[in-house]
């Protein structure tokens, strides 16, 4: 048996994000000066995972909410882009490397979560080919760089579940939620919008297509700040709007939703909304952009 440690390199760097540690720590440090700290500490936060030119500076604002002193463990729940998945998924890696250093997987949730049956195992092929867990990393380190030695990442490749799934999923994870010392991150864009997408609902009362992309978009975040669900699975059944993060916020829900029983009291706010570029005809497409965090009272 090799004792080697199985590294999962950061595949993104250079194209998606800067692969310069120096030049990536002076972005992140700029993009989180410009936002507030207006709901720390987060228990929970729901962030982008596109190229950090596109996104970084959303991302920033649900990053500002993370406290690092009370944060020791990291769930990181992202969806698959590229394999066709019906269960939610572990990395096969112990550690995940990014330009400004390794993050650890904690070993021993894993194994609490393998036991229960309901994980597959990922490739490490399949890990590096992803990107939604892997934008996360960076913005990860920046905010708990203070502790860096003293926390751990649990990341969680989430398929297309079905509802009963997501409910699932998330009754088994929401004793980690209710645990202060744990940070979730969701990571989901919002509207994909255009030919290449094969999504283009417009409602014109809107005026232009981009207004109609963000009323469209505003109506799933409200959904998603009242807590609830059921309503967002219907919201997604009604309008189709291209959420690619869907199951995973459905999965953190569904947790919320387990926790509120026994009378946690919870609540989750929006603090930034953008978009790639405003589309104002048919040929234009755009990806949306949310950040926003979940406090437990």
């Amino acid at each position: 048996m090799s004792n080697r440690v199985v590294c999962r390199e950061a595949s993104h760097a250079g194209s998606w994000y800067s692969a310069s540690g120096s030049q990536l720590n002076a972005q992140l440090e700029g993009w989180l000066s410009q936002a507030q700290s207006t709901i720390r500490p987060a228990r929970a936060i729901i962030a982008p995972h596109a190229g950090y030119t596109y996104c970084g500076a959303c991302a920033a604002h649900a990053y500002k909410q993370v406290d690092p002193s009370v944060t020791r463990r990291v769930f990181i729940l992202g969806p698959s882009h590229h394999v066709p998945l019906s269960r939610c998924a572990l990395s096969p890696a112990e550690v995940y490397r990014t330009p400004l250093y390794d993050l650890r997987i904690d070993q021993k949730v894993y194994a609490d979560l393998w036991k229960t049956g309901l994980f597959e195992r990922m490739t490490l092929q399949t890990d590096e080919d992803e990107h939604s867990i892997e934008m996360h990393l960076p913005y990860t380190a920046k905010a708990m760089e203070s502790h860096k030695d003293e926390f751990s990442i649990v990341p969680v490749l989430v398929g297309a579940l079905s509802e009963s799934k997501e409910q699932e999923y998330g009754r088994l994870l929401s004793k980690y939620l209710a645990d202060p010392s744990n940070l979730f991150i969701i990571s989901s864009d919002f509207c994909h919008w255009g030919q290449r997408f094969r999504y283009t609902y417009y409602d014109e009362s809107q005026g232009e297509i981009y207004r109609s992309i963000e009323h469209l978009d505003k109506m799933g975040m409200s959904i998603i700040e009242q807590l609830d669900p059921i309503s967002f699975t219907n919201y997604l059944k009604k309008y189709r709007n291209t959420i690619c993060g869907r199951h995973p916020i459905g999965v953190l829900l569904n947790a919320v939703a387990e926790l509120r029983k026994s009378g946690l009291d919870m609540n989750f706010s929006f603090l930034n909304y953008a978009q790639s570029s405003q589309c104002r005809n048919w040929q234009d497409s755009s990806v949306s952009y949310a950040a926003g965090a979940l406090i437990v009272h």
